[in-house]
């Protein structure tokens, strides 16, 4: 089957994606490995999540948000917005469908991609003049090597796998991350009776949703120092010194390293709280694991019922992407830095890798969208 562009991935970069280029009447199909469109959002994350960010930030293109969608957008209020989206652009991907490979013809100057329908078992075989990786940053859940790991005597589970701290009433559980799933699964273990400890190994900054909503506005109207500067403040203001409990600010303001880095500030929901009244105990970094006995670099051991690992995910885009040197590096992310992230050669793009969250999202699927208009518009005139 002979496609204009196909879009691998059914989450709310996929969905974005269709969703802009069905506004410029370029036809498009997605492809999706699971049975649903935003598995992530269905299946795959904890029931108290909320969107980080406030909802001005968190939209989708062509749809904002009703008027009475809380600030801070929970998980089942979120899948509804995904929902409507779908409907009003009348999305419908072609599910069960694991791309095993794509190959740019370059004679041809078109993509090949062999797929494997998982409810038929049959090969079935697309073309399309454009490619767009859209399957995101959170593909496949990352747990690091613990020497011992693989003995240990209790759960062992991926936040991604984690619903609520209801299941491990009386238990001993060990989160390991630090960033904001880590620190608000710890905070819901704790809420639910658990005795909680976190493994936090590097510094990270801490605000909370009204100064990471403030700081977030004035990067509108002010140089991106000086909102650091004021969000730093009032965190120090909220929290005061918090290097007696284990947690250390790192170099760079929150937005720089952002910007820089990728790397978000943990917006907390009360876990600080909680550590400074010692019901969450902060431990450093893990030597070794033997059977549910946990040794940290600082001698001590203690014994667990279960560990939560918040340790992040993989893109698995090289996996099937096989000329994935057109657009991404060995780490499956874009080798261009944002704002260039987005294209690739060949007519291969991505779009929800710039670690920008889904303003990140909305930002890529309408460049891609564009970038795609304008070439078949030249391409119109050539002919």
């Amino acid at each position: 089957m002979e496609e204009v562009v196909v879009i691998v991935g059914a989450g709310p970069s996929g969905l974005a994606t269709f969703a802009c280029l069905k506004q410029l009447n370029i036809p498009s199909i997605i492809l999706e490995r699971e049975d649903c469109y935003a598995s992530l959002w269905k299946k795959r994350a904890y029931d108290r999540l909320k969107l980080h960010l406030a909802k001005q930030f968190c939209s989708l293109p062509h749809m904002p948000y009703p008027p009475n969608t809380p600030t801070f957008v929970p998980r089942v209020e979120f899948i509804k917005y995904i929902d409507c989206y779908v409907e009003k652009f009348d999305i419908n991907p072609k599910y069960n469908r694991f791309v095993d490979s794509s190959i740019y013809d370059n004679q041809a100057k078109k993509w090949n991609i062999e797929v494997r329908n998982l409810v038929t078992g049959r090969v079935e075989h697309f073309v399309a003049k454009f490619l767009v990786v859209a399957t995101g940053e959170n593909n496949k859940g990352y747990i690091p090597k613990i020497t011992g790991l693989e003995g240990f005597g209790g759960d062992i589970l991926h936040s991604s796998e984690f619903k609520s701290g209801k299941e491990f009433v009386g238990k001993k559980v060990l989160v390991i991350g630090c960033g904001n799933s880590g620190m608000e699964i710890a905070y819901d273990l704790s809420n639910h009776g658990a005795s909680t400890s976190i493994v936090i190994r590097s510094p990270f900054h801490i605000v909370n949703k009204e100064i990471i909503w403030l700081g977030m506005n004035l990067l509108s109207y002010l140089p991106l120092w000086l909102v650091d500067y004021i969000t730093l403040s009032l965190a120090r203001i909220t929290y005061g010194n918090l290097t007696k409990y284990g947690l250390h600010r790192p170099a760079g303001g929150p937005f720089e390293l952002k910007v820089k880095l990728g790397r978000s500030p943990v917006i907390d929901v009360g876990t600080v709280e909680r550590i400074k009244q010692g019901k969450i105990k902060v431990c450093p970094k893990i030597t070794k694991i033997e059977k549910s006995n946990v040794e940290f670099n600082n001698g001590e051991v203690q014994q667990f019922d279960a560990l939560v690992f918040a340790t992040g995910y993989q893109s698995t885009a090289n996996e099937w992407l096989k000329d994935y040197d057109f657009i991404l590096g060995k780490d499956g992310m874009p080798k261009n830095k944002f704002p260039s992230h987005w294209k690739g050669t060949n007519a291969v793009y991505c779009t929800g890798l710039s670690q920008r969250g889904l303003a990140g999202v909305s930002f890529d699927a309408q460049k891609v969208a564009d970038d795609i208009a304008l070439i078949l518009k030249s391409n119109k005139r050539k002919n």
